[in-house]
């Protein structure tokens, strides 16, 4: 791999349709812009009607190709998540290329989701879980299609609690429950892997991070408090990060661009940056952690994903 890959390698994307979680703003809306501006057909699921307009007028005013569209998706109500699978499997005509599940929410105040479920699992994890099942016949439809997932540094050292993925029997630690959430979606992208290669299917489920990448996502998080001292401290280490370590959106967005877009590109790898222990740099290919390559971890995500969701796991 070229280690100064950037977005000017980007191959033409004509004719190839993208949908992008959470592409209002951050990551998204970087990879957004960029495909669009490689002459993709993009759909932008956007929570928000009036960011995602934004969004929207931003992206159409790169695209050199088809005009891109707006999906409304809320990753925290499975009954969103249903809806936004049956509006783009009819917008594509079950023709979709590439679904990068890119949109999160970080280290929130503890909080539930529409339908119970802890908001940092239910939106990062079962959220996307469900919506790459739901999408798994038009992604099949696709050419060449991709699912790429997005995780975190974060997820190094975290756990998957199988018993207790909702925090109901254990203190609540915004820390854990990010890193959970993250590491559950690299063990998601490995185990559709698997399960991909087992069916025969030529679809690649593959994952990427972006290291130490200012997102705002730390804005959102310090908004979710209510203890103006927290809200303070937050956002203070996360100036302090910034000022330090972090890269600008632009460069933390290669990883995933490189995973939906470069040549040579295999089921189950996993792409973050090259530099100061992955925390920044030009995008390369990095091992996966040992939590998320276990089978018997990946397949009982599965089974507990599709339980808590009660949509149909695709492969089967």
């Amino acid at each position: 791999m070229n280690r100064r890959w950037t977005e000017a390698d980007v191959a033409d994307q004509t004719g190839r349709t993208v949908l992008v979680t959470g592409a209002n703003s951050g990551l998204g809306l970087r990879t957004a812009e960029v495909l669009a501006g490689r002459g993709a057909r993009v759909l932008l699921a956007c929570r928000s009607a009036e960011r995602g307009a934004a969004a929207l007028a931003r992206v159409s005013s790169v695209a050199s190709g088809p005009a891109p569209e707006l999906v409304s998706l809320d990753l925290a109500d499975l009954s969103s998540v249903r809806k936004a699978a049956t509006a783009v499997r009819a917008l594509t005509g079950d023709a979709l290329d590439v679904l990068v599940n890119n949109a999160g929410v970080m280290a929130t105040a503890k909080a539930k989701t529409a339908d119970g479920f802890d908001l940092q699992f239910g939106t990062n994890h079962l959220g996307h879980a469900a919506l790459t099942w739901l999408l798994m016949p038009a992604l099949r439809g696709g050419t060449a299609a991709r699912v790429v997932t997005v995780s975190s540094l974060a997820a190094v050292g975290a756990r998957i609690r199988l018993d207790d993925p909702n925090f109901e029997h254990r203190w609540y630690n915004t820390a854990a429950a990010y890193g959970q959430s993250k590491l559950a979606n690299q063990a998601f992208a490995l185990e559709l892997d698997r399960r991909l290669r087992a069916a025969g299917s030529p679809v690649l489920s593959v994952a990427a991070h972006p290291g130490y990448t200012t997102t705002g996502l730390e804005t959102n998080t310090a908004t979710s408090y209510r203890n103006p001292v927290v809200r303070s401290l937050i956002l203070g280490g996360a100036r302090l990060g910034d000022l330090l370590i972090a890269q600008d959106v632009a460069q933390g967005t290669l990883p995933q661009l490189y995973a939906a877009t470069a040549s040579g590109v295999e089921g189950g790898d996993y792409y973050g940056p090259d530099r100061l222990f992955n925390a920044r740099g030009c995008p390369t290919k990095v091992r996966t952690l040992a939590a998320a390559r276990n089978p018997a971890t990946g397949s009982a995500l599965w089974e507990l994903t599709a339980g808590l969701t009660n949509v149909t796991p695709d492969p089967q």
